[in-house]
């Protein structure tokens, strides 16, 4: 396609909001307009899907739930007035007591202001948390936030270590749909050790935010807890950005909350325009299934050229390869669905992986995130006539073309500036592209099957290790290993014990091993 012919695509393509200043080009997508007359009769179909999702019909049969992240930012779509009021209240609730905590009207014994934050969360209770601070925290926060996202005694250590001194005046955050969610609890339980270490009283800095009467709910209530938020059931923790789960950490950092909910509301308003053309999260859809010919056969690079976005991309690949990565269609059919997602930043990336993107495999597509404004302020030249933000526009610019002259198709996200604005605008894009393009390849994009089936696995192994111990702890002698598997009723799963064993013996927690571990069949183990 000859020049005048691809400005003619980029005219023809490029959408633009008037009100939040955005830009979508899919320009560089190379379908035709056969491509997109043969999908117009799936796009009708996810359009009247997704219009009955956000009235209130059961998407989640597996778990007999609604699905209403967009009532989040617009009440009055809630489908009950009970619904409708509980958003309003949680708000009004999360507002009053930021305010407090900012203000020393509530203050932790003995010290006059709160000054950190921990937030301990996984997955969707963390990821829209971080993203967000990273984006939009302000130059000097009134409290500074530090998370715990893992089960990882360093990770955990590493947190604590930087807050030795200040735990007496640093809010803790806790938040799990369940209670159960291991990786949570056990964050919660050495942090609250960490307090107890040094004789300060937990339950005065301790927030949670979990479902109504859930374990955590009851646990937060009985010991007395500073606050509890509520999680909803027809919230996914992928998509709970804009409840309780990002809105609480996101206002004691002092970011504007309204201002992510009306530019995620007034995103949703523009996406549920029924026409392709007129509705971006649509044509970020159709440009997804052209580029995997509705199978995901190639991954997603996202390229925010921008520092304060380093996170969207992995934020993105929750959001996108959770709901969209399923076994299953709706009818139970083997499909074997997803898009993979990965990325950094721009320029970072002319210096990385931009080679293989260029030159290498093309087993993928790109989004560039470009932001227009490069700083507050003016900027000055690194040389005549040129500023930083004017190389960094360049290779993003020159990057798409030479990338789009080797095949390599791309999309390009415009916002003119990261605010809590723009920002709740990206996230309510992307939750609606994806849950369009569930519905044009007949994914369940709101349920999450693998990620039970990995945690009951988890389980097994921790239940597994309690029976090994228990066989060292009754053998009066070393024992083989073969025979301690068997006597743990674990013939077939030898590996394993090996393993379970190999990590007890590392953290000096009861274990020998004996022989050539290099080895494994030939060890004797004993306990300590």
């Amino acid at each position: 396609m000859d020049a005048a012919a691809l400005w003619q695509r980029y005219q023809d393509w490029l959408y633009y909001h008037e009100g939040l200043e955005f830009y979508l080009d899919v320009s560089r997508m190379r379908f035709d307009d056969a491509f997109v007359e043969a999908m117009q009769p799936k796009f009708e179909k996810a359009f009247k899907d997704m219009d009955a999702l956000e009235k209130g019909a059961i998407a989640n049969p597996d778990e007999n739930r609604m699905v209403g992240h967009y009532w989040l930012r617009d009440p009055d779509l809630a489908p009950t007035p009970e619904l409708q009021q509980e958003i309003i209240n949680t708000l009004e609730q999360i507002e009053a007591f930021t305010e407090k905590v900012h203000t020393g009207g509530i203050h932790p014994p003995g010290t006059s202001k709160f000054t950190d934050v921990i937030s301990i969360g996984i997955g969707g209770s963390a990821l829209g948390p971080e993203f967000v601070s990273e984006a939009i925290v302000p130059l000097s926060p009134p409290l500074t936030i530090h998370f715990i996202d893992n089960t990882d005694p360093d990770g955990i250590d590493r947190v604590l270590t930087k807050l030795q001194d200040k735990l007496a005046s640093t809010l803790v955050l806790v938040i799990s749909k369940s209670g159960g969610t291991p990786e949570t609890r056990n964050g919660m339980i050495e942090v609250k050790k960490a307090y107890e270490s040094v004789n300060i009283d937990f339950a005065p800095h301790a927030v949670a935010i979990t479902g109504k009467d859930s374990n955590l709910d009851k646990l937060a209530q009985s010991e007395g807890w500073l606050a509890r938020f509520p999680m909803y059931d027809w919230v996914g923790g992928r998509t709970s950005e804009m409840s309780a789960v990002g809105l609480v950490p996101a206002a004691l950092q002092g970011i504007n909350i309204r201002e992510i909910l009306a530019g995620a509301k007034e995103m949703d308003a523009v996406t549920r325009v029924p026409q392709i053309k007129q509705n971006p999260a649509a044509m970020l859809a159709l440009s997804w299934y052209f580029a995997g010919n509705g199978k995901g056969e190639k991954d997603m690079v996202v390229l925010p050229y921008k520092d304060s976005l380093l996170l969207f991309s992995r934020y993105l690949q929750q959001l996108v390869m959770e709901s969209l990565g399923k076994e299953k269609d709706l009818e139970g059919n083997t499909v074997y669905q997803g898009i993979a997602v990965y990325g950094n930043k721009g320029s970072t990336d002319q210096h990385a992986y931009v080679q293989q993107l260029r030159e290498g495999v093309p087993n993928f597509f790109l989004t560039f995130i470009e932001v227009l404004e490069d700083r507050q302020g003016t900027s000055p030249e690194v040389e005549a006539g040129v500023t930083s933000g004017d190389y960094l526009s360049g290779l993003l610019q020159g990057t798409r073309q030479a990338l789009y002259e080797n095949h390599r198709d791309s999309i390009t996200v415009t916002i003119p500036r990261v605010t809590p604005r723009t920002v709740g605008a990206l996230i309510a894009l992307y939750e609606r592209a994806v849950g369009i393009y569930g519905f044009l390849v007949n994914v369940n994009a709101y349920h999450q099957p693998g990620v039970e089936a990995g945690k009951k696995a988890a389980a097994a192994i921790l239940d597994l290790q309690k029976r090994v111990m228990q066989v060292l702890e009754d053998e009066n002698s070393a024992i083989a290993l073969s025979d301690l598997a068997q006597k743990a009723g674990a013939s077939d799963q030898v590996e394993a014990v090996y393993k379970l064993l190999r990590h007890l013996q590392a953290n000096k927690r009861g274990v020998i091993l004996e022989g050539d571990l290099g080895k494994p069949n030939s060890l004797m183990v004993s306990a300590s």
